[in-house]
């Protein structure tokens, strides 16, 4: 799987994330070639998708909600983000959300799974 939805800077790591505002919760949709997908329960006004993001983001990879910067794509989907801190590297990051990333398909996988159930003929 590439990882070029992460990189590596002077002091930190860069995501690239995709977001899709207004979820039922907030949660990693799936990691795609060049961006992380990411459900925000927050609608796209007034910066609270971008504050929601942040605070999501903080929480996942336990650093404080000041040492990650939207760099670039404020007012759109796809955003560049700077997480500050030598903790964090780019395995580390590319870790903790290929584990979520695989979790969330088998939990869509399941999910289909009852679906055709309730659906298949008795």
């Amino acid at each position: 799987m590439s990882r070029d939805w992460c990189s590596s800077i002077a002091g930190g790591v860069r995501l690239a994330v995709q977001v899709a505002p207004n979820a039922k919760k907030t949660e990693v949709m799936a990691l795609l070639e060049d961006s992380i997908k990411i459900r925000l329960q927050a609608p796209p006004l007034d910066g609270r998708a971008n504050e929601e993001l942040i605070r999501f983001l903080a929480q996942q990879l336990r650093v404080p909600k000041s040492a990650i910067t939207l760099t670039h794509g404020q007012t759109n989907k796809r955003k560049l983000l700077e997480i500050s801190g030598n903790a964090r590297t780019v395995e580390s990051v590319s870790q903790l959300f290929a584990v979520r990333d695989k979790t969330a398909r088998l939990i869509l996988r399941i999910d289909e799974v009852i679906v055709r159930r309730k659906h298949a003929p008795c």
